[in-house]
């Protein structure tokens, strides 16, 4: 089983270095909002985009952008009252989703019952080091307080070990956690810190673990989303499967252009900036 799933990665790998080669690595950029350039965000949801994350005032937003939007906030020192702003914003603006840490999902399914808003969390975040037990029951953890959408990291030094059966491991036990509750489960692969050949592998090996989506980044990983990542990516795992571009996504231009190259999300903090068009550092988680 083991020597069958190397192959097929192996194979993947320079398939996929093959075609990619003298590609050039597009834009590295940071930050990233929602609501001064609403048709340019339209452009962008016209072109495949499904959801655009926002981190800025709901008013800012217009209606027709909000249902792309996830609502996010990671920052450590968040509130209370930070928790329950956002909720608020994103029913009253009807944004896709709010994208929390792990103590707070309860917090956020309470504020949003019989909402439309879907509840997200974090799990091994930032840095994925946990054992896969762990992992597990964190997710289970979220998922029971109403999460509907989790964002797990994978061991990356496990990954850079070579690894490989503990990095699908821990991928599958949370894919199998959301599958009970028909939640979703989205890979964080940090690519800032991969080689594209660990790229590839971590992208094989969540599409083997029935993980829904693969995404970029943490924000905390020293770099965010390329093009050129995104294409290694799409290539990696073909048609069928959820990319998220994070972290490093300033301006409508470099939206479009990660859609273009295969994503279907897009996680920025200068949500803001995005659909007005304005200049806008935002947070970059």
């Amino acid at each position: 089983m083991t020597s069958d799933r190397d192959a097929i990665v192996d194979a993947v790998t320079r398939q996929v270095m093959s075609h990619l080669q003298g590609e050039e690595a597009g834009c590295d950029c940071d930050g990233a909002c929602a609501a001064r350039s609403s048709e340019k965000v339209r452009q962008v949801v016209a072109n495949g985009a499904t959801r655009v994350s926002f981190r800025g005032a709901g008013s800012e937003v217009p209606r027709d952008l909000a249902a792309f939007i996830d609502h996010t906030l990671l920052k450590p020192d968040a509130t209370a009252d930070d928790i329950d702003r956002i909720c608020r914003e994103a029913a009253d603006y009807g944004f896709a989703s709010v994208c929390v840490n792990p103590t707070w999902v309860k917090r956020c399914a309470e504020n949003l019952r019989g909402s439309k808003v879907r509840v997200a969390s974090v799990v091994g975040f930032p840095f994925g080091a946990m054992v896969p037990q762990v992992k597990a029951t964190e997710a289970r953890q979220a998922l029971r307080d109403g999460a509907r959408e989790i964002d797990m990291v994978i061991n990356i030094g496990a990954l850079k070990s070579s690894d490989h059966d503990l990095v699908r491991d821990d991928i599958a036990r949370i894919s199998e956690a959301c599958r009970e509750v028909g939640a979703i489960n989205k890979v964080i692969l940090e690519t800032a810190m991969l080689t594209d050949e660990e790229k590839v592998i971590a992208s094989q090996l969540a599409r083997l673990a029935k993980a829904d989506f693969i995404k970029t980044s943490t924000g905390f990983g020293g770099g965010g989303a390329t093009v050129y990542d995104v294409l290694l990516m799409r290539e990696a795992v073909g048609p069928g499967m959820g990319i998220k571009a994070s972290g490093g996504i300033r301006t409508a231009d470099d939206v479009r252009e990660m859609v273009a190259a295969g994503a279907t999300r897009i996680g920025a903090s200068a949500g803001v900036s995005i659909v007005t068009g304005g200049e806008g550092s935002g947070e970059r988680y």
